[in-house]
């Protein structure tokens, strides 16, 4: 049913690259630490680098969860799963980091989402993985269901906001400078961004 992949290419590039949503889980060393597991999408803000990294645009939310947990220990599981088309679900696991608007990496990793305006969604950070187990199964519980279009709210909520308000927004949210364990979350003051 299962099978490991030496890389993402061919079937499995395609597979995820068409997929409208993917989840990402991660998880603090602590025993009794909070597992994290997210929804991500946004049409254009996920990109395959190369056949072993991929990466996605972190922008402005409630909490900084993965952020604080890639900075700890670096553990990261990206899953699509398909809701049309043949049963499918692709599992990378590997190792993350987010860089932030103020490395010089940023602009670079930048220009792989060419297709979505990242000033219009409160970017905090570019997440980028590095695959170290790449695995598909089958997918037949996964149920059908139709993707209609992206939701225009987070759009329209951070658009209006520069980097001295994002800061001041994350500043008062309890789970963004630090994770719900406590462990170090989202730099603030907001970096201010290298592009």
């Amino acid at each position: 049913m299962g099978k490991t992949h030496e890389c993402i290419d061919g079937r499995l590039r395609t597979f995820i690259e068409a997929q409208p949503v993917f989840f990402t889980a991660t998880a603090p060393l602590a025993a009794d630490g909070t597992v994290n597991l997210s929804p991500k999408g946004l049409t254009g803000s996920f990109a395959v680098l190369d056949e072993l990294t991929v990466a996605y645009l972190d922008f402005a939310g409630s909490n900084a969860e993965t952020i604080a947990h890639l900075r700890e220990n670096g553990r990261i599981t990206l899953m699509w799963c398909a809701f049309q088309g043949p049963p499918n679900i692709v599992r990378v696991h590997g190792r993350g980091e987010p860089v932030f608007r103020d490395d010089p990496r940023f602009g670079e990793l930048l220009a792989h989402f060419p297709d979505i305006d990242p000033t219009r969604h409160g970017l905090r950070a570019i997440i980028v993985v590095t695959a170290e187990l790449v695995r598909d199964t089958c997918g037949y519980g996964v149920p059908f269901m139709a993707y209609e279009e992206d939701r225009d709210l987070h759009g329209k909520r951070f658009a209006r906001e520069d980097d001295a308000s994002l800061s001041a927004y994350f500043s008062k949210k309890e789970h963004i400078a630090s994770s719900l364990d406590g462990l170090p979350g989202l730099p603030l003051p907001l970096p201010p961004s290298t592009v």
